[in-house]
């Protein structure tokens, strides 16, 4: 498909090569590679049901490693949308885009965060709640999240800035070093490994540029069991109260 897909680019349409993405990016991933990333076509990759959205049917349909895989292949741009606005904002904004693009989609409902009209500006982060205490980094389901444990914060007189990082390559390496210099804590959250993804890749940026304490959650290593996919976020430590309680030992780091 990931073939046929590359095919059709090279004959002037703009393909959408859609599967569940657990499948399309291992099954075929040699020719997302070859096919569309060396060969530099206007492939269109949306993998749907990503992360652990499949709960039920165990670590065969889960996918917790996509963005290290896609986002260590040249000239592939990985994105990872927050609500449905984001959704339909990316899609818009990948059939406009002349390069290879992969769109990380779930099957979970979440609430919008975005308003309506919401533009998606590749390479650039929304900053969703300004703070000056600790830093929430966050995409796709996780992002709803990471604003409500942003408000639990709150509550306890912490001021935490939410960034909803859809867009992992290329990343908002400014908004991530503006992060490191105004807050001094950064905390991520994905729906992934935690090597290879989103915290790996504010990591590169914040070691690099301005070191501040900083933790990746997310899957830890390990095949994620079978259940819900709420019950497995929640058991990684990314429940509303686990990722501001993740936050809050970080501020202590800082004293």
């Amino acid at each position: 498909m990931v073939g046929v897909g590359a095919g059709l680019a090279n004959g002037g349409k703009i393909p959408f090569v859609c599967a569940a993405a657990s499948f399309l990016t291992g099954r075929a991933l040699e020719q997302i590679k070859a096919d569309v990333a060396y060969s530099d076509t206007n492939v269109k990759l949306v993998g749907i049901s990503s992360g652990m959205a499949y709960g039920e049917l165990g670590p065969t349909h889960h996918l917790t490693e996509d963005f290290a895989w896609i986002r260590a292949i040249p000239n592939v741009a990985v994105v990872a949308p927050c609500d449905n606005v984001e959704t339909a904002a990316a899609v818009a904004f990948a059939a406009s885009f002349d390069g290879p693009i992969f769109l990380r989609l779930s099957r979970v409902g979440v609430p919008q965060l975005l308003p309506d009209g919401h533009r998606f500006d590749l390479g650039k982060a929304d900053t969703l709640r300004n703070g000056s205490d600790v830093t929430l980094i966050a995409n796709g389901v996780l992002t709803h999240r990471a604003m409500q444990a942003a408000e639990h914060l709150a509550a306890a007189g912490i001021e935490a800035r939410v960034l909803n990082m859809a867009s992992v390559r290329p990343i908002d390496e400014q908004a991530i070093i503006r992060a490191a210099e105004e807050t001094g804590a950064i905390l991520t959250c994905e729906e992934h490994t935690i090597f290879g993804g989103l915290g790996s890749a504010v990591a590169e940026i914040v070691v690099e540029t301005h070191p501040v304490p900083m933790k990746r959650l997310g899957v830890p290593g390990i095949f994620p069991s079978t259940g819900s996919a709420d019950f497995l976020l929640d058991t990684f430590g990314m429940s509303p109260d686990g990722i501001a309680a993740a936050a809050a030992a970080l501020i202590d780091r800082k004293k």
